[in-house]
């Protein structure tokens, strides 16, 4: 097997036999080999120029050493620097993570090349294609499906290459390793990365086999910190839909091996998914159907290449590692101490990936499950699946023993921004937000410009029924600006008690949009950082608040902000923002619920397992009043909403608030006032806008412009 570099560049093997060939190769790796000493599996391995992938060019220096038993093989010692392995900067706000420019074809097509017999062992690789990575990320091994290519992840490699240094297990296809070596192998690696950074976690996805090669490595590495990702374990080999099927497998003749890659592409995945991974969503809906044929059709002559990936004699081999695997790993869940993240497919044809999932969520000390109802077996080769953003959504990717929600965070991509875009849309069709800012001369301008660009900015307002003004307000910093605001959210949002398992949960979206519970260390984490935050001082009181409460402010009697702004020179911002009365009326608050016994009943019990998230516990006045309950709510024909930013207030040079709290109140109720100001100037004006209902609105969208904003009052 030969290993290429980007733009066709090749370099020579480290195994004897291939000493003498340069086999081209179309998919760009390095490779190294299972009898490499540890501190050859860097990531220094990767070249890059500027930030890009390019041909490697280097000086080494060749050595035979001899391995014991007559055989020679080359140890390649490469000289590189930091900045060429590292990415100097943080990731921004809609960074390119590159998905679906690699797909499952992409897959069939580099298994091609990488499947020829070179007599190595097994062996990790790092695809060029996940380019440098941020410093200081951790390392991230990926443990192979039953095919052992090791390219599972093909779809996800240009994102998770930003912030993992990423590895890639391959197991040639006539290697006959037994399992329990194979722990073993992985094992030496895991714990030579662990020696030379101990205080970073390790992470390990396992694909189905890998799943249960991932599980068994955690049970016996149980004080290594690691993050185990398992993607439908094959733990649960055993209770296989494919069980009456296998001995018919193993009485195959061999002519008839090639209907085999057909019969297996039948129960690994969802071929329409596997397929519609780069089609353009946009299109019209005949562009997009066209589109989808054409890759199911160009998808369907290279399944015939799974045939030489898992030929017979290998199949087999497979089958008895897939059981050895499973009753190995089963023995040993006891001693998993990692923490764990399970992802299962309800329409996964091979294994009984549902139900498995949630034995192991009840064996696992530490496990969270996610559950994709519409996925198949192979669910990472399947559109709709970036395994970063569910890494992100909960709250899984760190970089030190604990998450830390300000160092650790990682920006939406533009992929991930567009899928938020596309789920807004009815939301953001039928509010039809209108955005104001003040110029420093006081002038009201459509639009963000008003507010500074440069950090740190606290935008501080009211928060409306529900946090209905949320997604379009940080939907359009980032459409209009490319800043990201960091929401300060009620802690209780981030407790397992609120987690869901379903695809993607509300709260996880409010993970990977940047929300964060609101502590006074996150906030001076924030600042620290120059970043934008968004604060409501009402919370969760304002959030649910009660009948003819609309537009009421119910902040803390203390400046509880206004003294760390003014440690670090923020900006602050304050904003208003009306229109949940023209989009739905509250029928049932909090005071109609209690009086209903057995909806009083739920309330008081849930509410005392949120209490000891009670940030405001203590505090005087009706702030502290933070009851959770669900608002009873009459959807009306919608209206539309208003924000008006106000003027920024500085508060560099004003140190002196610090100290003297008077001066520290009086701007506090200057910033009260301001957006109260702005709710009262948004109320009056909204009645002056010709498209402030949805019909009209959708009658402009239809005859005039439907990609210009829609006019809206001159302020």
């Amino acid at each position: 097997m030969a290993f290429a570099v980007k733009n066709f560049g090749l370099l020579p093997l480290c195994f004897t036999s291939n000493l003498e060939k340069n086999v081209q190769s179309r998919y760009a790796i390095r490779c190294l080999s299972r009898r490499d000493p540890p501190a050859a599996l860097s990531s220094d391995s990767v070249k890059v120029v500027n930030g890009v992938s390019s041909a490697v060019k280097e000086e080494r220096e060749r050595s035979s050493v001899d391995l014991g038993n007559g055989r020679m093989s080359s140890i390649i010692k490469e000289q590189r620097r930091e900045k060429d392995v590292f990415q100097e900067v943080e990731l921004k706000p809609l960074w390119d993570d590159g998905y679906g420019t690699e797909t499952v074809k992409d897959y069939l097509d580099y298994a091609k090349d990488i499947i020829k017999p070179d007599g190595g062992p097994t062996r990790w690789f790092t695809p060029i294609s996940c380019g440098p990575h941020l410093r200081d990320s951790p390392i991230l091994l990926f443990l192979p499906g039953m095919d052992g290519l090791g390219l599972g992840l093909i779809l996800h490699h240009k994102s998770l290459g930003k912030v993992f240094d990423v590895r890639c297990m391959h197991i040639p296809v006539q290697d006959r390793t037994p399992f329990e070596e194979l722990v073993t192998w992985v094992e030496k690696t895991l714990r030579a990365e662990h020696s030379s950074s101990p205080k970073k976690p390790i992470y390990l996805v396992g694909d189905s086999f890998g799943g249960s090669l991932a599980l068994a490595v955690a049970a016996r590495n149980p004080d290594i910190d690691l993050v185990v990702i398992l993607s439908n374990p094959a733990t649960s080999f055993g209770r296989s839909q494919l069980q009456p099927l296998l001995p018919l497998l193993k009485a195959l003749p061999n002519e008839l091996q090639i209907t085999v890659p057909y019969l297996l592409s039948l129960v690994m995945g969802d071929p329409v998914k596997l397929a519609a991974v780069d089609v353009n969503r946009e299109v019209p809906p005949t562009q997009y159907f066209e589109q989808l044929a054409g890759n199911l059709t160009a998808l369907l002559p290279r399944l015939s290449g799974l045939a030489d990936i898992i030929p017979k004699e290998t199949m087999l081999w497979k089958l008895k590692l897939l059981k050895d695997g499973a009753a190995y790993a089963n023995s040993r869940l006891h001693a998993i101490k990692a923490e764990v993240l399970l992802l299962a497919s309800g329409k996964d044809n091979m294994l009984p990936s549902r139900v498995e999932a949630w034995r192991l969520s009840n064996s696992l000390q530490n496990c969270k499950v996610k559950y994709f109802k519409d996925n198949g077996h192979t669910i990472l080769l399947e559109d709709g699946i970036n395994l970063l953003t569910i890494i992100k959504g909960t709250s899984k990717y760190r970089r030190s023993r604990n998450h830390d929600y300000v160092r650790d965070f990682i920006p939406p991509s533009t992929s991930e921004f567009k899928q938020a875009v596309e789920g807004n849309g009815v939301l953001r069709n039928a509010t039809g937000p209108v955005l104001l800012s003040t110029m420093d001369d006081g002038k009201i301008v459509r639009g963000l410009a008003g507010v500074p660009n440069e950090g740190p900015v606290i935008l501080v307002g009211y928060h409306m029924l529900l946090g209905i003004e949320l997604a379009p307000l940080v939907e359009e910093f980032l459409r209009e600006k490319k800043i990201m605001v960091r929401g300060m959210a009620h802690p209780t949002l981030f407790s397992s008690q609120f987690s869901e398992n379903k695809e993607f949960s509300f709260n996880d979206y409010l993970r990977i949009y940047g929300a964060l519970p609101v502590y006074p260390s996150n906030l001076f984490k924030l600042l620290k950082t120059k970043s934008h935050v968004l604060l409501y001082p009402g919370g969760a009181r304002e959030a649910l608040h009660r009948k003819g409460e609309e537009y009421k402010l119910f902040w803390p009697e203390q400046p509880e902000f206004v003294r760390m702004a003014a440690r670090f020179g923020a900006t602050i911002v304050p904003f208003g923002v009306v229109g949940e009365d023209d989009l739905v009326e509250l029928v049932l608050d909090y005071d109609d619920m209690m009086k209903i016994p057995f909806l009083s009943d739920r309330i008081r019990s849930d509410n005392e397992k949120y209490e000891s998230f009670n940030i405001r516990a203590g505090m005087s006045g009706e702030v502290a009043n933070q009851v959770f309950y669900p608002p009873g709510l009459l959807p009306k024909v919608p209206g539309r909403l208003y924000y008006l930013f106000g003027k920024p207030i500085q508060t560099k040079g004003k140190e002196e608030m610090l100290k003297d709290r008077e001066k520290a109140q009086e701007l506090y109720l200057q910033i009260k006032s301001e957006v109260e100001t702005s709710m009262s100037y948004l109320l009056i004006k909204r009645n002056e806008d010709p498209y402030r209902g949805v019909i009209n609105r959708t009658i402009y969208r239809a005859l005039r412009a439907p990609m210009d904003p829609i006019p809206t009052f001159e302020p």
